[in-house]
Formats: C-alpha cells, sequence, structure tokens
C-alpha cells in the first residue's frame, strides 16, 4: 500500500470543519458504516420535525393584533375561503380568496371610511406562521415609519388566516389600496423553518399573476435582517409609486446599505458606496 493510500489519522484535522461552519447546509456530515452517523441522522429527523410542525401551526391573532396596536395601527381580522388546515394545504386557490363574512366586512370597512389609501399591509400565515410570529412584529414597525416617512395612508393592518400570497391583491382592491405589501411564511425548508417573505404589488386587483409582484424572501436572524430587507422593500415601494407598476418590468435595484464604522446597527444608519 502507498502512502498515499493510507487511510487518515484519527487525529489528523477536519478539512470540512472550517467549511461547516460558514452554512448550516448539510455537508461533509460523514458516515457510520454504509450509513449517516446517529447525530446526522438525529438532527435532520429534528430539523423535519420542526418544518412539519411550522407548517401546521396555528395563527396567533390575538399576539398579532397586539403587536400592531403597540405601534398604532388598527388591525382587521380575516379569513380565505379555506376553512382549516387541512382544505389549505390541498386546495391552494381557496387560500388565495377571502370567505364571504371577511369579504362583507372589508365592504363595510371600506363604506365607512369612503376613501382609498396608499398602502394595505397584510400579514398572512402561509406555510409557516412561526415566521409571521417571530419577524411580522419587527417589520411591520419598521413599514410603519417609512410610510410615515413619505406621508403615505395606510389601511388597517389585515391578519389573514390560512391565507396565501394572492389574498393581498383582495384585500387591498377591495379596501383601495395603491400598493400592497404582504408578510407571509414562507415553505419551510430544513435548515429555515421560520423564514418570512414580503411581496409587493402595485395597483393589486385579483386575478394577477407573481409575474406582478416583488419578492423579498429569507428575512429572518439567519438571513436576511429586518434593515436589511426593509432597505430593498423601501426602494421597490418608492420605485412601484414613482414609476407605477411592479413585478417583473420592476428590478431591485437598490445599492446594499452599508454602516458606518463605529456606528454599530442602528436602524437608518446607512451609507449608500460611493457618496458622502
Amino acid at each position: 500500500m502507498s502512502a498515499q493510500d493510507d487511510p487518515p489519522s484519527p487525529t489528523a484535522p477536519d478539512a470540512w470543519a472550517a467549511l461547516r461552519r460558514l452554512t448550516p447546509a448539510r455537508i461533509a456530515l460523514g458516515r457510520a458504516g454504509t450509513s449517516l452517523p446517529t447525530r446526522a441522522q438525529l438532527e435532520f429527523q429534528f430539523a423535519h420535525a420542526q418544518a412539519r410542525d411550522a407548517v401546521h401551526l396555528p395563527l396567533d391573532n390575538a399576539a398579532l393584533a397586539q403587536a400592531a396596536g403597540a405601534l398604532a395601527l388598527d388591525v382587521l381580522p380575516l379569513h380565505s375561503a379555506a376553512a382549516d388546515r387541512e382544505t389549505y394545504l390541498q386546495r391552494p386557490d381557496l387560500g388565495r380568496r377571502l370567505d364571504d363574512a371577511s369579504a362583507e366586512a372589508l365592504r363595510a370597512h371600506a363604506a365607512l371610511k369612503a376613501r382609498s389609501c396608499d398602502v394595505c399591509i397584510v400579514l398572512a400565515d402561509g406555510l409557516s406562521a412561526l415566521a409571521v410570529h417571530t419577524h411580522a412584529a419587527p417589520m411591520l414597525q419598521r413599514l410603519r415609519d417609512h410610510a410615515r416617512a413619505q406621508a403615505w395612508s395606510l389601511a388597517p393592518v389585515c391578519v389573514v388566516e390560512q391565507g396565501r400570497v394572492a389574498v393581498g391583491d383582495e384585500i387591498a382592491e377591495r379596501l383601495g389600496a395603491r400598493l400592497c405589501v404582504t408578510l407571509i411564511g414562507e415553505r419551510p425548508g430544513l435548515s429555515s423553518p421560520d423564514s418570512l417573505g414580503a411581496y409587493l404589488t402595485f395597483a393589486p386587483r385579483v386575478g394577477l399573476t407573481d409575474a406582478a409582484r416583488n419578492c423579498i424572501s429569507n428575512i429572518r436572524a439567519a438571513g436576511l435582517s429586518y434593515d436589511t430587507a426593509m432597505h430593498k422593500l423601501a426602494y421597490l415601494m418608492g420605485e412601484a409609486m414613482r414609476r407605477q407598476l411592479s413585478g417583473v418590468q420592476l428590478k431591485d435595484e437598490a445599492q446594499a446599505p452599508v454602516l458606518l464604522e463605529g456606528d454599530g446597527p442602528r436602524p437608518g444608519n446607512f451609507l449608500l458606496p460611493g457618496t458622502d
């Protein structure tokens, strides 16, 4: 046997160790005979259980209403046409429309207000209520502050149970909103059960396809930070209002925010590259 064929020493450094620290992806898991080591197998089963639980976790309407109330925002609780979780998972089309009671509630609200608004914010459980519970409030605060800075009027925050992305189009259309921002739980991965997505639609109306929307994905602690996500969202919202479009015609050309050295991660403390 040549030196090249010798098995590695048990004390030799693991060449993959540094790479494993850089990603939550399952790389270089090792092996025990022809199988995965016990630890890797148990970690996989745990991650799978977390993803499954995120899909079936009920939306906590009361907690979300309390969070919005703390930000001095009105709330409208709504429900999609999918009566329960089983129906929601089997009938995606029903998750894209409101049930009759919710549609009537929006009609009554719109008739009472008798005026349109600039921005409608929708919170929907999607495929991970955990993501909404964890990340919606910080994003909601940033959206509120940005809307106020732009002097945009806000519709009540609409919290939708068993909702999919397109349900925001019907809600915003009924409320006469120029722009819809839907914060929704994304499909859980085996390393991301709490990933939030933000979808932006200009001139929302029933029947639009995904081509009419812009998406900012993977908002979570191990993904896109709140400030970076809001930086991108603020750019897209401003350009959508200015150019009166969204979707494939609107590209995310926002320059990445750069923190000034020593300033710390304070919201709004950004310096665009190449500027003073």
